[in-house]
């Protein structure tokens, strides 16, 4: 990640947006509010959600602060885990799942993404085939670019960037996110192959430029709706991912 200048364009969208309030420490910085459709109890609630970063500079030049966090990598300051199911290192087979935090699908039910179901439908997959690893990536927020300057591309999102241009606006590649840590520890934990939950080739790149012996993909897609079609439209345009008919079973050796 390198810095950057921001165009004045993307700052006049955010401006009105931020929120600077003075603290012992430094500063908050406020985002928001940005609408946000959640599922709660099978019926769709629409929130306006805040997001806040505390900060050691105070400033109400904001334009100065967003240029910033384009090399700070704030998603760097949390920590990953795995969950582990049937006897993972010895099975003959096993389905794992990389999948990267996601605040606002996976812990408030948001619709904006199909972040929420995958996170659920893969460790029901793991479940039913009968072993298994999910391994939550907290340090991949908003495809690497943490929560608060995800909360911005959001504001972006909202006056008619998609995914990939409000990441780019920002000063971000549509995708930092690095899978080295967790490809370590699960060569730590199966040497035998697995098959990747997932519908995006570049995770099945990352796995197998590490060496990591891979017997297949299984496709993970659904939980379409009027408030994400546009989202998983640009993943597939924007960032190559595959749709359930697209899917490879196995992978050559």
């Amino acid at each position: 990640m390198v810095s950057m200048k921001l165009e004045p364009k993307v700052f006049e969208v955010l401006k009105d947006k931020i929120k600077m309030i003075p603290s012992d420490e430094g500063a908050i910085y406020l985002v928001g509010p940005i609408r946000l459709p959640v599922n709660l109890y099978d019926e769709t609630v629409v929130f306006n959600w805040y997001c806040w970063l505390n900060y050691d500079e105070v400033t109400d030049d904001y334009g100065r602060i967003i240029e910033k966090l384009s090399s700070s990598n704030l998603a760097e300051y949390q920590q990953s885990s795995v969950l582990v199911y049937g006897d993972f290192e010895q099975a003959d087979n096993a389905l794992i799942r990389m999948h990267s935090i996601c605040h606002t699908g996976d812990i408030f039910g948001s619709k904006r993404c199909d972040c929420g179901f995958q996170l659920k439908q893969s460790m029901k997959q793991i479940v039913d085939s009968g072993t298994g690893a999910l391994f939550y990536l907290a340090n991949h927020e908003g495809r690497g670019i943490g929560l608060f300057s995800k909360a911005m591309a959001y504001v972006l999102q909202e006056n008619g960037y998609d995914t990939v241009e409000a990441n780019e606006s920002l000063g971000f590649v549509d995708d930092s996110r690095n899978y080295g840590d967790a490809i370590a520890v699960l060569k730590t934990l199966r040497s035998k192959p697995v098959t990747l939950i997932t519908n995006n080739p570049k995770k099945m790149a990352a796995l197998q430029e590490a060496g990591l012996p891979l017997s297949g993909r299984a496709s993970l897609w659904g939980d379409e709706s009027e408030f994400n079609s546009i989202y998983l439209q640009t993943k597939i345009n924007r960032s190559g991912h595959l749709k359930n008919e697209e899917a490879n079973e196995h992978v050559a050796p």
